[in-house]
Formats: structure tokens, C-alpha cells, sequence
């Protein structure tokens, strides 16, 4: 408010300079009888000296209200593109009419951020590398072990159990105590599940990412109550980028299996205009992402991975309605796509 009053006040002491040079020019140097009409001259009872200042004061507010609108649209212009710097998909339109700096400055940052983009892709890469040739075969091993003991001991246990329970309570007459063990040992074996998914090798064995899945969703499907629609592409990705973007689906169906009570999960690995997509969603009960994104360990670890190799990622979440993870990842040109693509559900 101060700026704009600071802008009209300064408009309307311009305006009456021009004004009285323009009088000045016409009328010749001030004097009582030539400049007279100024204050004889009456409109509505208003001298005319008084209607030029009321109408140079209506004229700064004008063009002081269509300055600050220009530039309050050149400013949520400026801010619309900063927030989009950070899309892998990012250019900077040509018709824009932005000044000449702001657009430097703006190419320059998008350039800056593709450039870090790729470099942590590069280190994401090479890091993923290191890690099959030094401690892949030995992790990979520990963690098939501790899945069988797993599943041939405790998992078949609470399996047991369930069944035993769900049995005593049709003629029980504590049935209202032995429902609520039953519903313990069911919560039981879903975290038995999701550990048993963690439990999977972080590897794809020179499987591609969308053979990875499917070999995943297939096992789930064979033990899970939810139905998984899915549709799989196969496309070009570095290692690295296949190697999280697995681990980042692992989290999301390990989520969805301990706490959603969905009834559908769809999961998408797409291919669209130069981006890689992952998209998980399923229709449980949702949550509130600004209480539980920072308190949630897999929900940090999906964004820890995504950032990890440089891409973009949301997490949207509706109480009652179901959430949806979704990752994009920049396709590498210089990579040749593969066509093939893998529909199931």
C-alpha cells in the first residue's frame, strides 16, 4: 500500500509539472489576468484549476493501479515459472514477455538444476555400481534366507493361528475377545507380508524394471487380499533409476498392504513425452500427508529416493478416498527405447 500510494503521489506531481509547462507554453509567464480562468471559470461550482487537479489526480491513480497490476502479473508470472523450475520437463516459453534479465536468469537456473539433475544421476548411478560389485551377492543372499525362515516358520504360524481362531469364534461365547486376536494376528501377517516384500533383493537380476514388477505383482497377487490392476512399458533407464524406482514401488505396495485396507491397487509404469512415470494407487482409507509425510519412515525413504536420482515426485492422500504415488523420471535420449510393452490385470 505504501508503494502504491508512494507511485500515485509521484504520478500526480509529474503530471501537474507537464501541466503547468504546457499552460506555461500556451499562456506565456503566470500572471493575474492571463491565467485568471484557473479560478473564475467555474464547472459545477468547481474552478478549473480544481477540475485539471481532481482529473491529474484520477489519472495517477489510473496509471498508478495499471502499473501495479503489471507488475503483480509479472511477478506471479515470474514466481509460476521459478516453482516449475524444478519439472525435468521444464522450458522457458519464447512469447513470454518477461524482461530480458529475468529471463537469463531464469535459463540459467534450469540449466544450473539439469545440470546438478544429472550429476546426481551420474553419482546415483556409478554408486549403485559399486555397490552389486562389492556387497550385492552377499545382501542378496542374507535376505533370501532370512524370506524362507521367515515364511516356512512365523509366517505359516500366524497363519495357523488365524485359521484356528476364525474357527472358535463362530460358538464361543467370548467370541468379542477372540475377534480382537484374531484381528491382531491378521495385522500380524500383513507386516509378516510387507517384511517379506522389503526382503527382496534391491537387484533385478538383469531383469528390466517392468519384468522386476510384474514378477512382484504376480507373487503378491497369490497373497494379498487387494486385486492389483496393472500395465508395464518397457523403456530405457539407467541402474540407478530402475534400482530405486523398484525399491520406491516396494514401499508403496508395502505401505498400502499395512495400512490402507484397500480392496484395488493400480500400479503404472509408463512411458509419456520423454518421462518415465511410476504411478501407485490404491483406494483405502487415506491419510493426511502434511500430519503423517514427515513422521512416515517409507514415505521419506520414497522421497529420499526420488530425489536421489534427480527426479520429481507427489504423494497425494485423502482421507476416505485412497492415495496415489507418482515419480517421473527424464528418459535419456541417446538411449534407444526399447517398444515392447507388458498389459496385465
Amino acid at each position: 500500500m505504501i508503494a502504491f500510494l508512494s507511485r500515485v503521489f509521484t504520478l500526480f506531481f509529474i503530471l501537474i509539472g507537464a501541466t503547468f509547462g504546457l499552460l506555461f507554453a500556451v499562456w506565456g509567464e503566470p500572471n493575474e489576468k492571463v491565467w485568471q480562468p484557473l479560478w473564475q471559470q467555474n464547472y459545477d461550482n468547481i474552478p478549473l484549476g480544481g477540475v485539471i487537479l481532481l482529473s491529474l489526480f484520477a489519472l495517477s491513480l489510473l496509471f498508478a493501479s495499471w502499473i501495479s497490476m503489471t507488475a503483480r502479473a509479472r511477478e506471479a508470472q515470474a514466481t509460476r515459472f521459478v516453482k516449475e523450475l524444478v519439472e525435468p520437463d521444464f522450458m522457458l516459453p519464447k512469447k513470454q514477455a518477461l524482461p530480458k534479465p529475468l529471463k537469463k536468469a531464469l535459463a540459467q537456473t534450469s540449466e544450473l538444476i539439469d545440470t546438478q539433475r544429472k550429476s546426481l544421476q551420474r553419482l546415483s548411478n556409478e554408486r549403485a555400481e559399486a555397490n552389486d560389485k562389492i556387497i550385492q551377492e552377499r545382501i542378496i543372499a542374507e535376505r533370501q534366507r532370512l524370506a524362507r525362515e521367515l515364511h516356512d516358520s512365523v509366517s505359516q504360524q500366524l497363519f495357523a493361528a488365524s485359521m484356528l481362531l476364525s474357527a472358535l469364534t463362530e460358538s464361543d461365547e467370548n467370541a468379542k475377545s477372540l475377534k480382537q486376536v484374531e484381528k491382531i494376528v491378521q495385522q500380524a501377517q500383513l507386516e509378516m507380508r510387507a517384511l517379506l516384500l522389503h526382503l527382496r533383493p534391491v537387484a533385478l537380476h538383469n531383469k528390466t524394471l517392468a519384468q522386476g514388477l510384474e514378477e512382484l505383482i504376480i507373487e503378491l497377487q497369490q497373497k494379498v487380499y487387494f486385486h492389483i490392476e496393472y500395465e508395464l512399458e518397457e523403456m530405457a533407464l539407467t541402474k540407478a533409476e530402475e534400482d530405486h524406482l523398484f525399491r520406491i514401488a516396494q514401499e508403496a505396495l508395502s505401505n498400502t498392504l499395512r495400512h490402507s485396507k484397500a480392496t484395488e491397487v493400480e500400479l503404472l509404469l509408463i512411458a509419456r513425452d520423454e518421462l518415465a512415470i511410476l504411478r501407485i494407487q490404491d483406494n483405502g482409507l487415506g491419510f493426511d500427508v502434511e500430519t503423517d509425510k514427515s513422521t512416515s519412515y517409507g514415505l521419506q525413504n520414497i522421497a529420499e529416493r526420488a530425489v536421489e536420482i534427480g527426479c520429481t515426485y507427489k504423494i497425494v492422500s485423502v482421507p476416505g478416498e485412497g492415495t496415489i504415488v507418482e515419480v517421473k523420471v527424464p528418459q535419456h535420449k541417446e538411449v534407444v527405447e526399447v517398444d515392447s510393452s507388458i498389459n496385465s490385470g
